[in-house]
């Protein structure tokens, strides 16, 4: 399957009933993806807060619990230190505590140190490569058995512009959004045509997050979208309804 071009995303008048649905968000404690947490909790899915830092995870599920959400589950997880073993776990834990998996959002991403390649430091090149890269590749393998199990699974991947075009001294972090984009469409060409899985690659473009005042720190924030607006346009995409592609590359502009 060959990647095409990026469709804009719509504004959303009102949020897509995920009642029953069962979501995984990946990097859960602060920036889109809370925002996303939060948006789909209140649309009425059950979220997995799957988060390295309990207390953000906490602070979140206390927020769901307060605009009456259903319960959400946290599930501590540093990706940068996680192997086969412990995504197994997961799949384990996902099964027997909710009874399996309708939705997997790819959100977490590790920055690394923007440079030059030439003088990239290359511990910060594996330890990117393996968060961005590595965890959403074992996630996919391990998720997959309970995403296929449901009628109207769905994978969102956040993307980035410099995984579309090459971006100066952005690095690994650069590098592992084309990677998670060629992981997208890899998986789409392995499935069957009549497979109820839809794979969605989003671009949500710049955004008030503390991960893009570290990548822009004399970006003057005040302007930038909040995650909170950007979160509202994804939800459709992990809603049983719509006639979504197999796989589509989609954006945030405008």
């Amino acid at each position: 399957m060959k990647p095409s071009a990026a469709t804009p995303l719509p504004p959303v008048d009102a949020a897509p009933d995920l009642t029953g649905r069962r979501v995984l968000i990946t990097g859960a404690g602060n920036g889109l993806g809370r925002a996303m947490s939060l948006a789909a909790a209140t649309a009425g899915a059950t979220v997995v807060l799957l988060e390295r830092s309990v207390p953000a995870a906490e602070a979140v599920y206390d927020e769901i619990e307060a605009v009456g959400g259903p319960q959400p589950a946290i599930y501590p997880m540093d990706l940068a230190g996680a192997g086969p073993d412990d995504y197994a776990e997961l799949a384990d834990r996902l099964r027997d505590g909710i009874g399996g998996l309708d939705a997997l959002v790819l959100n977490a991403a590790e920055l690394g140190k923007p440079a030059p390649l030439q003088h990239y430091l290359p511990q910060a090149w594996l330890r990117t490569l393996h968060v961005n890269v590595n965890a959403p590749f074992l996630l996919l393998q391990t998720c997959l058995p309970l995403l296929q199990a449901t009628p109207s699974p769905r994978v969102l991947f956040i993307s980035d512009e410099a995984g579309r075009a090459g971006v100066p001294f952005m690095g690994a972090y650069g590098v592992s959004k084309w990677a998670l984009e060629g992981l997208m469409f890899t998986l789409a060409a392995e499935l069957p045509d009549d497979s109820p899985l839809r794979l969605a690659s989003v671009d949500p473009g710049p955004m008030h997050t503390m991960l893009r005042r570290q990548a822009y720190a004399a970006e003057d924030p005040d302007g930038l979208p909040l995650p909170e607006s950007v979160a509202r346009r994804l939800l459709p995409l992990l809603a049983v309804e719509g006639d979504i592609p197999q796989a589509a590359v989609y954006d945030c502009a405008g």
